[in-house]
C-alpha cells in the first residue's frame, strides 16, 4: 500500500499550523508541523517530506531565505503563504524556487487543491536532468555535468543548479536555436496545471539567466523573442571521455 504524501507546515502561528495539519490529515495526507526554520530542518532530517507549506513572515530565518536555501539544495516542493499586500514577496518567492503561493487568509480547500496539483506535477515530471542523465554537455562558454547538476565555466568556476534550473536548461539544450513558447516550456518542464501562468516560466528563465549569462539584463544565451517565447541561441554538443 502506497504511503500518503507527507506535508510539513512551517508557520510561527500555532493556530494555523494545527488547523492546516488537522485538515490535511482529514483529507488523506500525513502532516507534521514546525514553528520556525530550526524546527523545519530537524523535521527534514528526521524523514522524507514530500512538500512544505512555508510562511514568509517568521522569526529568525524568514520564509524567503528558507525557500532560497532549500531550492538551491534540491529540496522538496514549496508552497508559500503570503500576506495579501506582499506582491513583491510572492514574485520573489517564485523567482527563487517556490512552486506556488497562496495569500492569507486562505480557504483550506484551495490550499488542499494546490498541494495536490504540486504533488501531481512532482510525480509526473521527468527526472531533473531529463534525457541528459550521465552526459556532459557544452554550450556557449559552459559545460553542464547533468548528474551532479553543476555548470562549469571556461575559467573553471562552478555553478550549482536547482532541480527546476536543470529541468528548464535540459529542455533548451535538447532544442537548441528553436523558439519555445511559454506554453511549450510549461508543458515540457512541469506539465500544465490550471493555476500555472506564464509568469512562472518568466521567473524560472530569469533565475537561470542570472547563473549563465555574463549580463542577465542583456542575455546572449537564452534570448527572448517578442510575442513568441524563448530560444537557446547557442550550439550544443555532447562531450565524450
Amino acid at each position: 500500500m502506497t504511503e500518503a504524501p507527507h506535508i510539513l507546515i512551517v508557520d510561527d502561528h500555532r493556530e494555523i499550523r494545527d488547523a492546516v495539519s488537522r485538515y490535511l490529515e482529514k483529507n488523506g495526507l500525513r502532516a507534521s508541523t514546525a514553528r520556525d526554520a530550526t524546527e523545519m530542518d530537524a523535521r527534514l532530517a528526521a524523514g522524507r517530506i514530500d512538500l512544505i507549506v512555508l510562511d514568509i513572515m517568521m522569526p529568525g530565518e524568514d520564509g524567503l531565505s528558507v525557500c532560497r536555501r532549500l531550492s538551491a539544495a534540491g529540496g522538496p516542493p514549496i508552497l508559500m503563504l503570503t500576506a495579501l499586500s506582499e506582491d513583491t514577496d510572492r514574485i520573489v518567492g517564485l523567482e527563487i524556487g517556490a512552486d506556488d503561493y497562496l495569500p492569507k487568509p486562505f480557504n483550506p480547500r484551495e490550499l488542499l487543491a494546490r498541494i495536490k496539483a504540486i504533488l501531481r506535477r512532482s510525480e509526473t515530471t521527468v527526472p531533473p536532468a531529463g534525457d541528459l542523465s550521465g552526459k556532459r554537455i557544452a554550450f556557449g562558454s559552459w559545460v553542464l555535468d547533468a548528474d551532479s547538476r553543476t555548470l562549469i565555466s571556461a575559467e573553471g568556476t562552478e555553478e550549482s543548479l536547482t532541480s527546476a534550473d536543470i529541468r528548464l536548461l535540459a529542455v533548451f539544450l535538447q532544442r537548441p536555436r528553436k523558439l519555445l513558447s511559454r506554453d511549450e516550456l510549461l508543458d515540457l518542464t512541469a506539465g500544465r496545471s490550471p493555476h500555472l501562468f506564464d509568469r512562472t516560466i518568466d521567473n524560472q528563465v530569469s533565475r537561470l539567466r542570472r547563473k549563465i549569462e555574463a549580463d542577465p539584463t542583456r542575455p546572449k544565451l537564452i534570448t527572448t523573442v517578442r510575442g513568441g517565447g524563448y530560444c537557446l541561441s547557442a550550439d550544443v554538443r555532447e562531450l565524450t571521455g
